[in-house]
This record gives structure tokens, C-alpha cells and sequence, in this order.
């Protein structure tokens, strides 16, 4: 019987998504389905929410139990198949405070923090203790498992896993697949949705959308530029960031313009402050939308529910379909987070990259790239340092790498001095108590 092991079960939506996709699929359907959390409240949501999807749409085929806490961890994972990765260390109360509140009280302001920038830092630095407890019991009750991340910061989570354990992972992220139908969308270019032709690779976040063309062959860049171009200069939107990556490196990327804001120098600077205007940028995006989600989960949960008549339809996730195309060697193609084994000839071998892969019985097979354009490769490389010293910290416990982390972040250097950044991230580490208990000062 196939297992499939959801750690972090109390992402009660996400988890709803990705094991309500399972059930709608015939190879999975009626696979045992382990949900592991540390939180008792919505470890007990998701289950009623799951337990009615699978009583409605799939005629009760699933076989759903629960896991709480760190002591019926390895009992979750025993045996498993596939495990989904979706935890949140240290949730938005209080680390993500944290992540967002001390770094303004030196002048740093961010949108999401959870990627790169001193937040993304720090999510990894506590996340990544738990991702490695997770691994010596996956290495023990399930060695043969396939590991799915999805929790950020992506890269720096799955390259860790990738080269210091020996866990099959791979890192998946919706923003491959909804990348260049939301820019054709948004362009009016609608038309050239159906039988398009694309290519995106890069990291995590910041995958570059190196090729499109429509169903006859023709490239549809020409038009794109021309057309985002006009409405960066006629109105302000919500993808103002990623539209500007278009004029001037020529290529728009997989995540939105809020995320890729943070990621660079060019856009949240304090010196400049009408740029936050002028490209629409929202600060403090992450901590707005976790207060909202937080007051609004029980109507939210209500609504889900619907009164019992809970239903599920296969979404564009590639979770189940990875599963089905494993079990059932029907051959699926994914952009996934992999180790760059000589996939982008002009990125670090150690680095976590995004590429196409195909998926079929034998597992998952990246394909090779070849090099990206200089200027895409460069901005790639700007991310890359900070996740490999971030890595670095976590592996090594050595404080320094953490300052150097934040000293080569594009953002934190265009606004802070080196002893400011290291004051900043003193501060942080110990204001994170014993999620951070390896770097506190003797």
C-alpha cells in the first residue's frame, strides 16, 4: 500500500490541496495518509476537512491518521512512500515578528522575508535543525522514501537536504507552472495561451523565463516587451517589479513582484522612498496577510467545510502527479529544486537550481540547461551566495557565516553598514531564544 506522510498537516489549505489531489487520483486514491503536526488544534481541522473529501469525493478509499507531536514522529514517517513537506518553524507568532520588526529598527524594511533577505536567513537557520531530525528518521523508518519540500526558503532547505543527507529530495514550488499563464494574462495575450512552448530555469523564486512561443513556433517576446513596457508606463499593478525585469534583463521570472522586490537592491531603499510608490511595492506584505488568515480561519474553515458537503477538484499542484508518474511510469515534466549537477553550466555545482525535470517510474531526471544568459546568471548568483553561507551556518554553527550571509544579501547591503548588519543579526539570534540555541554567544 502506498504511504504518503504530510509533515507540517496543520497548513490546514495546503494540505487540503495537495492529499485532496491524491485522493482524486486513481493510483493514490486509497493510500494510507499519515498527518503529522505539533499543533493539536489544526492537526484536529485538517483531518475533519480531509476525512470529508475523502468520504465525498472519494468514497472513503484513504485511509487518514493522525500524528501529533515530536514523539509520534517517526511512526508518521515509518514505511512511508512519499512525505510532504510543509512546515513553518516557529510560525508568524513569534518568529516572524521577530523576522519583520527587528530589522526595521534599523532601517530595513521587507515585503515577505521568507526567501532570502535577513528573514528568509533566519527561517532557514531554525528550520533547517528540524529538516535534519526529520531526515535520521526518514533515513531509518522509510529510507527508500521520496522527499517533497515545499517549505521556504526553498533553496536553502532543499540544497541542504540534496548534499548533507541522504534523502531522495526534491523542492517544488506553484510558481513554475502558473509563471507565463499569469503574464500572458496579465498582457492580454490570452490567445497565446493554448499550445504554447516554454522554457524556465534558474532558482528557486527567481527562475528566468528563457523561452515562449506560441503553438506555431513564433516567438512571443517581441510583443511581451512592447506590451509590458506600455502598461509599466501607463498604470500601476501588482507586477510593476517583475515588468521592470523585462526592460532591463530582458526576461520575466517565476515569482511574484512583491517576492522579487526584496530580492535585489534596486526597489525598497530608504533612500529613495518614492520608489515604494512607484512600484507599487507592499511592505510588510507577509505579516498583513498571516494577521488576516489568522482572523479570518474559523469563517475560513466554516466556508471549506460548507456544511459537510466539502468537495475537492485536482489542482495544478505537481504533488499527486509526481506520485502517479512514479508509481504508475507515466511520464510527467516538473520544474523542480535540484542539486546543480552540471544542469546550468554558469551557476555553482553546490547551488540548488530550478530546471526541468521529467518524472516517470525510475524517478525524477533534471535535465540539462546549458548556460543562462550572463546578466540572469549574475542576478542568480547574487541569491546563491546568501543561501550557500546560510548553509553554511546552519551545518557549521559558526556565527560568522551568518553575518557574511547578511553582508552579501543584495538588500540588507544596499541599506545597512557591516557593523550594523552584524548588530542586527546578534539581536535576532538571541531574540529566537533556543530556535537559534546553536549560535548564542558562550
Amino acid at each position: 500500500m502506498v504511504k504518503i506522510t504530510f509533515m507540517g498537516a496543520g497548513s490546514t489549505v495546503f494540505a487540503k490541496n495537495v492529499l485532496g489531489d491524491c485522493m482524486c487520483t486513481p493510483s493514490l486514491c486509497d493510500a494510507e495518509i499519515a498527518l503529522y503536526d505539533i499543533d493539536e488544534n489544526r492537526l484536529k481541522d485538517s483531518e475533519i476537512i480531509l476525512s470529508a473529501i475523502n468520504k465525498n469525493v472519494n468514497q472513503g478509499r484513504a485511509k487518514i491518521k493522525t500524528y501529533l507531536g515530536v514523539e509520534n514522529r517517526k511512526e508518521a514517517l515509518r514505511g512511508a512512500t512519499f512525505v510532504v513537506n510543509a512546515i513553518q518553524v516557529g510560525g508568524y507568532d513569534p518568529c516572524t515578528i521577530i523576522d519583520f520588526e527587528i530589522p526595521k529598527k534599523y532601517g530595513l524594511r521587507q515585503t515577505i522575508g521568507d526567501t532570502l533577505g535577513i528573514g528568509g536567513i533566519m527561517r532557514a537557520l531554525r528550520t533547517i535543525p528540524v529538516m535534519e531530525e526529520f531526515a535520521h528518521d526518514i533515513e531509518e523508518v522509510c529510507p527508500d522514501a521520496l522527499f517533497l519540500n515545499y517549505t521556504n526558503p526553498m533553496a536553502m532547505l532543499t540544497g541542504y537536504m540534496q548534499r548533507y543527507t541522504n534523502v531522495k529530495t526534491i523542492g517544488l514550488c506553484h510558481s513554475v507552472q502558473i509563471c507565463s499563464e499569469t503574464l500572458l494574462k496579465s498582457l492580454g495575450m490570452e490567445d497565446k495561451l493554448e499550445g504554447r512552448k516554454e522554457l524556465i530555469a534558474g532558482i528557486n523564486h527567481m527562475g528566468w523565463l528563457l523561452e515562449i512561443k506560441d503553438k506555431y513556433g513564433n516567438d512571443l517576446y517581441p510583443e511581451i516587451k512592447k506590451r509590458a513596457a506600455a502598461k509599466n508606463a501607463t498604470e500601476k499593478h501588482s507586477d510593476m517589479v517583475r515588468f521592470e525585469y523585462i526592460k532591463h534583463l530582458g526576461y520575466y521570472c517565476t515569482e511574484s513582484s512583491e517576492h522579487n522586490a526584496e530580492y535585489n537592491p534596486f526597489y525598497i531603499k530608504s533612500k529613495y522612498p518614492e520608489l515604494i510608490d512607484a512600484y507599487n511595492i507592499p511592505l510588510d506584505e507577509y505579516p498583513r496577510r498571516c494577521i488576516e488568515q489568522i482572523e479570518n480561519w474559523e469563517k475560513d474553515k466554516a466556508a471549506i467545510l460548507n456544511n459537510g458537503q466539502i468537495t475537492h477538484t485536482r489542482s495544478v499542484e505537481y504533488a499527486s502527479y509526481i506520485m502517479e508518474s512514479i508509481l504508475t511510469n507515466k511520464p510527467y515534466k516538473i520544474g523542480g529544486n535540484v542539486l546543480n549537477t552540471g544542469l546550468i553550466d554558469n551557476l555553482p555545482s553546490d547551488a540548488c537550481v530550478e530546471v526541468p525535470c521529467l518524472v516517470d517510474g525510475r524517478g525524477i531526471t533534471p535535465c540539462h540547461v546549458g548556460r543562462l544568459p550572463v546578466q540572469l546568471a549574475a542576478m542568480n548568483m547574487t541569491n546563491i551566495n546568501v543561501q550557500l553561507l546560510t548553509i553554511e551556518a546552519a551545518v557549521t554553527k559558526d556565527r560568522q557565516y551568518i553575518y557574511q550571509a547578511a553582508m552579501l544579501d543584495p538588500h540588507t547591503s544596499s541599506e545597512l553598514s557591516i557593523d550594523n548588519i552584524v548588530k542586527m543579526c546578534d539581536e535576532l539570534i538571541e531574540a529566537h531564544g533556543d530556535y537559534m540555541k546553536h549560535f548564542h554567544l558562550k
